[in-house]
């Protein structure tokens, strides 16, 4: 696990920008996991402004998958998160809509959602590159305080605390829906490069946590301890509790150029 304090949130977008631009131009057909929520929100106006500009990579051949997706929403919902990535992120880079794939919430076929949608990530080859955030209790996607670590996607009952957190995405509370589909802890640890982004002071408790803590099922996210290939970018705010910070950064400074991440 390489851990990455930098000073500030541009700072973080822009070394995860070129994090993911760097696989897409060394591997044209790359299966990027995509994450929704505030944290990578940064890093996806980063990439779309480079795109726009001309600088970025072709994605036309990339194909990208979503960590979870409500269920009980109508199609084409826009609070949906396959409505939502497209808005923020791959319209904007050019992700056409048949190289995107969401867990599949139709009602008729939820018993065995969780099942085709292993079987479409295997299907693809893996995930080469996943985008994570994670949560103030240390969640990923929406695998919360006690899920297994080696779950598999599946549906989930979402907390009456996470749906509040979630509303202000809703015209009123009650919208939010009470069930999702998420990529299990385990479903997680097969992408082979897991790029975690968190910033502000509301993180650092759940990074501490999450990086210097014990690996368990009451932190999910203790679980990226178990990757062979992770990277946590982090904001100052969001670096602030970890006891080893000033070791993170210099063995970061003094990390060779042709290492990248």
């Amino acid at each position: 696990m390489e851990i990455v304090p930098l000073a500030t949130s541009r700072a973080v977008a822009e070394l995860a920008a070129d994090t993911i631009e760097s696989l897409v131009r060394s591997r044209a057909g790359s299966v990027l996991g995509l994450a929704t929520g505030s944290s990578p929100l940064p890093t996806y106006r980063e990439l779309s402004r480079r795109h726009a500009a001309g600088t970025g990579p072709s994605y036309a051949e990339v194909r990208a998958f979503l960590l979870d997706e409500y269920v009980g929403l109508p199609p084409g919902h826009p609070q949906s998160y396959r409505v939502t990535i497209a808005r923020q992120l791959t319209d904007r880079i050019g992700i056409t809509g048949d190289r995107l794939t969401g867990p599949d919430p139709d009602p008729d076929g939820l018993p065995d959602a969780g099942e085709r949608y292993e079987s479409a990530l295997a299907a693809a080859g893996g995930v080469d590159l996943q985008v994570l955030g994670i949560g103030a209790d240390g969640h990923l996607a929406f695998n919360e305080p006690g899920s297994s670590l080696s779950s598999h996607t599946r549906l989930k009952t979402l907390t009456d605390q996470t749906r509040a957190d979630n509303a202000r995405f809703f015209a009123s509370p009650a919208e939010v829906p009470r069930h999702v589909l998420t990529q299990g802890l385990g479903t997680i640890l097969r992408s082979r490069h897991l790029l975690l982004i968190a910033t502000g002071a509301g993180k650092a408790a759940a990074i501490a946590a999450a990086l210097e803590g014990p690996l368990g099922a009451s932190c999910p996210a203790s679980v990226l301890q178990l990757h062979r290939h992770t990277t946590v970018l982090l904001d100052a705010a969001a670096a602030a509790g970890l006891e080893r910070a000033g070791h993170y950064r210099e063995v970061y400074d003094a990390k060779p150029d042709w290492q990248g991440l």
